[in-house]
C-alpha cells in the first residue's frame, strides 16, 4: 500500500507502530489539523480527532477539554516554542510522538513563504526522552529511520543512511 518515497514510507512506519501498541477501541487526539496521516488512521479504523490549528504554545484548552485515551503529536514538537508545556496539558497516560533529528549535515528547517512551516527544534533523540522523562512519561517504545531522497549528492548519501526520524510511545508512570 505504501511505497518507500516520503512521506509513505513514514507512513508505513507509522502506522505498523501505531497497530502493535494501540487498541483501535482508543480515542485519539492527533494534535494538528486533519492531515494525510490522521485520515489514514481514520481509515484503518481509528478513532481520531484532531485540534483545530491553535496555537498549541498559547492554547492548549482542546488537551484540557476534550476526552481521549491516548495523544498523538506526529511531526508537531520541532513547530512549537514550548512543548514542554504543551506536554503538561495532556490528560492521557499514553502519547505517541514522532519528531526529525537534528542532522549535523543540514540546518534546521525553514520555509521562506510560510511563517508556520519552520522548525523551531531539531531534537537530538535524548532532549525527546528527557522532556517526556520531565512530564512523568517513561518510554515504552522507539523506532528511528531515514529520509528518503532520490536526489544525488553528498548530503542525499548520508540521508540515506542517517536516521531522520524519531518516532516514541511512551507512558505516564
Amino acid at each position: 500500500m505504501y511505497e518507500k518515497t516520503f512521506p509513505n514510507k513514514r507512513f508505513k512506519i507509522t502506522l505498523e507502530f501505531l497497530e502493535k501498541h494501540l487498541s483501535k477501541s482508543e480515542t485519539i487526539l492527533d494534535l494538528g489539523v486533519e492531515n494525510p496521516f490522521s485520515k489514514i488512521m481514520i481509515e484503518k479504523g481509528f478513532s481520531v480527532k484532531n485540534t483545530k490549528g491553535e496555537d498549541l504554545d498559547i492554547d492548549q484548552s482542546t488537551l484540557q477539554n476534550e476526552s481521549y485515551s491516548v495523544v498523538t503529536a506526529f511531526e508537531i514538537f520541532e513547530h512549537l516554542l514550548n512543548p514542554f508545556t504543551v506536554l503538561q496539558s495532556v490528560k492521557s497516560d499514553k502519547i505517541f510522538i514522532s519528531i526529525p533529528l537534528r542532522l549535523w549535515f543540514s540546518s534546521a528547517y525553514r520555509s521562506k513563504t510560510d511563517m508556520w512551516d519552520r522548525h523551531y527544534h531539531e531534537f537530538e533523540d535524548w532532549q525527546l526522552d528527557w522532556l517526556l522523562e520531565k512530564n512523568g512519561f517513561t518510554i515504552v517504545d522507539f523506532v528511528k529511520f531515514t529520509h528518503p531522497t532520490k536526489k544525488l549528492g553528498f548530503r542525499p548519501l548520508l540521508r540515506y543512511f542517517t536516521n531522520r526520524y524519531y518516532l516514541v510511545y511512551a507512558v505516564r508512570k
